[in-house]
């Protein structure tokens, strides 16, 4: 139980600090596996204890174990501050039995203590412990940090520039709001963001959100955390703009992708390689996401280059 234990505190550490991207896994499914291991540890130990012990002096097998043999005609069991100590006694004096007490004081419990069992009640009132307050470490780090950790002025100013981007791809006013409640978008609905084709509104994850954010107000690069980020505001700015098939959309997404990168902050250079990088990521998609896979016309000179003034691609 210490190892599921010691691997649920290294995922809240590398989930807190987003390696590997773990932050795309709802923290709280951590916290139930958890549990349910907790709480499957403890049923099975209560089933495993059995329900007396009906003779509690020393079996033959205690006697080889702890070295008496056959040395003595009985076992005398002494107590000193709750600790139970077996005397070898035949007939001995007070002295001698002194002597021997002390003598015994000194054997190593051989046998004993690997048999000792814990107790499953403080086993799991441990473990529920430790799960709380790694919950509430977790929530009070992400209350005050990402997404979560702007202040509600700069939310609004982030929201009405990512709208603003968002309405010079789609060529009308549209509006770009962050899923701060996780209903529209996220990793239960596994997207970064939503949008009605044709319509007029998109919504993006906090995690999208915040890469833009830091990107636009703050000049902060985050690799790909930060071409992603724009690759979906593009790609959903574009399914505002009226296109529906999500290869297409992603096509044209990635070459909206370098101007929107240049107008948050991005260098010419640099977001054409993050765009590029989308490309490539974008050919290794698994099966699951077959759908957005761009079409083979995606290519410089294709049926879906938009700028056919250009000879960088995207």
């Amino acid at each position: 139980m210490t190892s599921v234990r010691l691997a649920l505190v290294l995922f809240v550490v590398a989930w807190l600090f987003d390696v590997l991207g773990l932050q795309a896994v709802p923290l709280w499914l951590a916290f139930v596996v958890a549990l349910g291991l907790e709480l499957e540890f403890f049923l099975a130990a209560r089933q495993s204890r059995p329900a007396a012990t009906p003779d509690r002096a020393p079996q033959d097998v205690d006697r080889d174990e702890l070295g008496y043999g056959d040395e003595a005609d009985e076992l005398l069991l002494v107590r000193e501050a709750g600790v139970e100590i077996w005397v070898p006694y035949s007939g001995e004096s007070d002295e001698e039995l002194d002597e021997l007490i002390q003598r015994e004081r000194g054997r190593e419990p051989v046998g004993i203590v690997g048999r000792a069992r814990g107790r499953p009640v403080a086993r799991l009132a441990t473990g529920v412990a430790l799960i709380a307050a790694l919950a509430a470490v977790a929530w009070f780090v992400d209350s005050r940090s990402g997404w979560n950790g702007v202040d509600d002025r700069a939310r609004v100013a982030a929201e009405a520039r990512f709208s603003e981007e968002a309405s010079r791809i789609v060529g009308r006013p549209v509006e770009i709001r962050c899923d701060d409640a996780g209903e529209h978008v996220g990793a239960v609905q596994h997207a970064d963001g939503v949008a009605e084709v044709g319509g007029t509104l998109a919504y993006l994850s906090p995690e999208r959100c915040y890469a833009l954010y830091r990107l636009a107000f703050g000049g902060h690069v985050n690799g790909s955390q930060t071409a992603r980020a724009i690759a979906v505001l593009a790609h959903e700015s574009w399914h505002l703009r009226g296109v529906g098939n999500e290869g297409r959309t992603e096509c044209f997404a990635l070459q909206s992708g370098v101007r929107l990168g240049e107008r948050l902050g991005l260098s010419d250079e640099t977001a054409r390689r993050m765009m590029r990088q989308q490309l490539v990521e974008n050919s290794l998609r698994g099966a699951s996401s077959e759908e957005y896979r761009v079409p083979p016309g995606c290519r410089e000179g294709g049926e879906l280059d938009i700028d056919d003034g250009s000879t960088r691609f995207p």
